[in-house]
């Protein structure tokens, strides 16, 4: 299984992300999740303490391996292909809970016209994870799927676009939704986020059916979660917590199929 998440920032994207990876590592799946997000909080979701996540050294930032990637020898000259298979037992981390961490760093997109070689890296470790491996993998992503690229982007099982019940966060949505259909992906699902009462749901519900959208489901506004994220800690330490409950549902349901 291999899931996307994205979304406008705020909606709560990353805890859904880390959840979603939780919820996969506790059935049995070999679960990674990569941190795609230009500011990268996954690996404290995870778990991890402040100073391990900020030890880690994204993959776009890490000069030493980019250099032994692509590096010839010769300047303003790199190679395109190389393998990658290595990166993913050398640099995940191990979280907590079970989870294999990868924090990708800034990924441009494809119509950026970039074409140095961390990008070059990072966009092969990207599709080797979503293409060839076998493991439960899910993205957190920036809000935009340009910087996948079609080759990767329609080996996607779903994209999840986070929403809550703010325009912004909806019109996102929708450009989001368009942006990964021109990118190939078939299953793009919106999921309600933050959720304090059938106004919100219903306001969801009603631009879900005005712009041909579809909502796989609605998670609950959880003072729990706000409260341990005040006090530093994970939300996925809660296991009785409403929304991380309605996590683990909205895993069974992507295992399941149901749409």
């Amino acid at each position: 299984m291999k899931v996307a998440v994205s979304g406008k920032g705020g909606v709560g994207k990353t805890l859904i992300a880390a959840g979603l990876a939780y919820s996969f590592a506790k059935k049995g799946f070999k679960a990674i999740a990569i941190d795609a997000d230009p500011s990268p909080n996954l690996a404290l979701t995870l778990g991890l303490s402040s100073e391990d996540a900020r030890g880690i050294v994204p993959i776009s930032e890490n000069k030493q391996l980019v250099e032994a990637k692509t590096g010839t020898g010769y300047a303003g000259v790199f190679r395109l292909t190389f393998t990658v298979d290595d990166i993913v037992r050398d640099y995940a981390v191990q979280t907590p809970f079970g989870v294999n961490l990868i924090v990708m760093g800034t990924v441009r997109s494809v119509g950026a016209g970039c074409t140095c070689p961390a990008n070059a890296v990072v966009r092969s470790l990207l599709r080797h994870l979503v293409v060839e491996r076998d493991e439960a993998v899910v993205l957190d992503m920036e809000a935009g799927v340009e910087h996948m690229g079609r080759g990767t982007a329609r080996h996607v099982d779903v994209m999840l676009v986070v929403v809550n019940a703010n325009v912004k966060a909806l019109e996102t949505a929708k450009r989001i939704h368009e942006l990964g259909v021109k990118a190939g992906m078939n299953r793009i699902l919106l999921v309600g986020n933050k959720i304090e009462n059938e106004a919100q749901k219903g306001a969801i519900m009603k631009y879900a059916k005005e712009n041909s959208l579809q909502v796989l489901d609605y998670l609950p506004f959880d003072q729990m979660v706000v409260e341990a994220e005040m006090r530093g800690e994970t939300p996925l330490k809660y296991g009785d917590a409403p929304a991380i409950k309605a996590i683990e549902r909205l895993c069974d349901r992507l295992l399941q199929g149901n749409t």
